[in-house]
């Protein structure tokens, strides 16, 4: 990205051109209309006296242009709700129209994948006859919406990149919640797609069961399938938000909800009772249907639960997020205070089993939940999607989710038989689903529990994120890739770790595929005892946070006799035992057999230039009199743990 220190010069965005290589990724929606026909302009060659916000706070909505991306705007509505969101997505106090230090550059920040990341963009706009094209606020003046809009749309490699998507993307995206959607309509209707994410009750939850309070705190956005009597414009798939959700009495004394929703398309399209000059607002005290009324903005309109349940087939909801970051449960209205979250990844060959139908179930990705106190638990699965630049993804088609399930089981830990407990019945399961990010909702006892993200199909790969928010303490943690087998239940055995470190430009040199693969660390391992069978175990520990993982392997090579350990060619000898493929994994482990001699151990990530400090762990069957003979050998590990590491 280019900068420029004199503040005279506006900032140019390299990164996100304006061009059509911003604009585009496969000319595959209508968006391909606009082809030669789009100006890049700034906001003060579009009008005069630009604003990020205007003076009336009504002026802010979203009013959608000619890209499909409502779904996006629904969430930017939220935002408008929650001034700590907003300013937590848009820092405040940046450099505007008109102060000496603007230059033409602004900072987003987004959700992604567990943390928020800075996304910098210009302000040179996509329009048509110097008008913007996309998505702007109510107030031809104010930008912060198309803004965000292109900020979001780097985030994702191009504008096109941006037609059509699922609202509750965008609402983790600006603001880190945990959202669910679900369907208002009998799944055997002839109105409902099938469509198996959409859960068609949340554990028996609905909208019409949350309090007036939750619905005023939540982000809820409505959504339409096709078109219907009360939206005969819309056609289909449509997204709105909803502003208001509050109770009236009528003159008859009857209790009715009514339902202040906004369009981002900033038409009224409502032909229902509570319409503007609908029949609705008579049955109401005539200062009541006033002060109602009197709060529709452009774009917005009333209606009653009972409509709104009939004519809308899906509804997202996101939960509250306080200042202090905590959700609020929608089931309960509780907050959840505790936090956790850790990373993981599908590798085909290795942790990529697959649903419970398959043989291989067990080889997936495991967890440890500990729940120290019974409490509210919310759990959710995100399969993580890496952001395209448009040069990398500017032909590639859009992006596609694999199904995912999340299952949960209550286990004793200490008397724990993995096989056993899969064969059961999990406690409870999101069944898999193509969403990007599935959601349980549990109330559990004090224990230990096993949580197994899947793919449905076996050998798809991916990085996901798994997250815990709770009314109670927990811990959460990755099950250790296999258990010692016993080692220590016959004879005596040995470990020996040794600390090293794949250094950039040096020591990184990546796996067998590569020409580079010599240059990784070599460490030495002697074996002296050859008893029969398996006689050493060999463990790879990689010290990365769990959501910045690399893959990891290693080969074990024999040291011709009388040759030397660092005058090897690992690019001409073959091992003799290999810890492949390279796995995105914690740590990696391989029990074996191995002559008496001399051996040398190269552990690499797949990638050449991949940085990271290991432990290399040994452990080796020794002879009993061995062991009696060398005192140093019974002393603690940390003695013998500071052997050399060949470069």
């Amino acid at each position: 990205m280019e900068t420029d220190t004199d503040h005279h010069e506006m900032f140019v965005d390299l990164d996100f051109p304006a061009d059509d290589l911003s604009l585009f990724c496969d000319y595959t929606t209508p968006l391909s209309k606009l082809l030669d026909d789009v100006t890049w302009l700034r906001p003060q060659e579009i009008c005069q006296q630009p604003q990020l916000f205007p003076d009336d706070p009504v002026e802010a909505h979203p009013k959608q242009g000619i890209l499909g991306d409502c779904w996006l705007l629904c969430a930017c509505s939220m935002l408008l709700k929650k001034q700590h969101l907003l300013e937590k997505v848009f820092p405040p106090k940046q450099p505007l129209w008109g102060d000496s230090a603007y230059c033409g550059e602004f900072l987003f920040r987004f959700w992604q994948n567990g943390h928020w990341i800075e996304v910098r963009v210009d302000d040179r706009l996509p329009c048509i006859n110097d008008n913007l094209c996309f998505s702007r606020c109510q107030s031809p003046r104010a930008f912060w919406v198309a803004l965000l809009e292109k900020a979001y749309a780097k985030l994702h490699g191009s504008y096109e990149r941006l037609w059509a998507g699922q609202v509750c993307e965008a609402m983790v995206d600006l603001s880190g919640t945990v959202a669910v959607r679900w369907s208002l309509k009998d799944p055997e209707s002839p109105q409902q797609p099938n469509d198996s994410q959409i859960q068609h009750a949340l554990h028996g939850l609905r909208v019409s069961d949350l309090s007036l309070e939750l619905k005023e705190r939540c982000a809820i956005s409505c959504c339409v399938h096709s078109a219907t009597t009360g939206f005969p414009e819309l056609g289909q798939f449509h997204a709105m938000s909803v502003m208001e959700w509050t109770s009236v009495t009528t003159i008859t004394g009857e209790g009715v909800q009514l339902i202040r929703i906004l369009n981002p398309w900033g038409r009224k399209s409502w032909a229902g009772v509570w319409r503007e000059s609908g029949s609705g607002w008579a049955s109401l005290e005539a200062s009541c249907a006033k002060s109602l009324l009197s709060r529709t903005a452009k774009g917005e309109f009333w209606m009653d639960e009972a409509e709104f349940l009939q004519e809308f087939d899906e509804v997202t909801v996101g939960c509250p997020v306080n200042d202090a970051g905590h959700l609020q449960s929608i089931y309960t209205g509780n907050f959840l205070t505790h936090s956790q979250q850790i990373g993981g990844r599908w590798v085909k060959g290795h942790s990529a089993g697959g649903c419970r139908n398959n043989s291989t179930f067990s080889s997936n990705p495991k967890f440890w939940l500990k729940v120290c106190e019974k409490g509210e638990v919310l759990l959710s699965l995100l399969q993580c999607r890496r952001a395209e630049s448009p040069a990398e993804g500017g032909t590639q088609p859009h992006t596609h989710l694999q199904a995912i399930a999340l299952h949960v089981w209550k286990v004793e830990k200490k008397h724990f038989n993995l096989m056993q407990t899969l064969n059961k019945p999990p406690f409870v399961s999101h069944a898999h689903a193509y969403d990007r990010e599935v959601v349980v909702h549990t109330h559990l006892n004090p224990g230990f529990y096993l949580l197994v993200p899947s793919t449905f199909l076996q050998g798809a790969e991916g990085p996901f994120l798994l997250r815990v928010h709770s009314s109670c303490s927990t811990s959460l943690s990755v099950m250790k890739s296999s258990p010692p087998l016993q080692l220590r239940s016959e004879g005596e055995w040995e470990s020996i770790s040794s600390h090293g470190c794949w250094s950039i430009g040096s020591t990184a040199g990546g796996s067998r595929n590569f020409t580079t693969h010599g240059l990784n660390p070599r460490v030495p391992l002697s074996v002296t005892y050859d008893p029969g069978g398996n006689n050493v175990r060999v463990t790879l520990h990689q010290n990365r946070p769990e959501n910045s993982l690399h893959p990891i392997g290693f080969h074990i090579y024999k040291v011709p006799d009388g040759g030397s350990g660092s005058l090897l060619s690992p690019g001409v000898m073959s091992p003799v035992v290999s810890c492949v493929p390279h796995a995105y994994s914690q740590e990696v482990s391989v029990f074996c057999h191995l002559l008496p001699g001399e051996y040398v151990v190269i552990p690499s990530t797949y990638q050449p230039d991949l940085s990271s400090d290991f432990i290399l762990t040994f452990i080796r069957k020794i002879q009993r009199k061995a062991m009696q003979s060398q005192e140093h050998l019974g002393r603690a590990v940390q003695e013998v743990s500071c052997i050399s590491v060949m470069k």
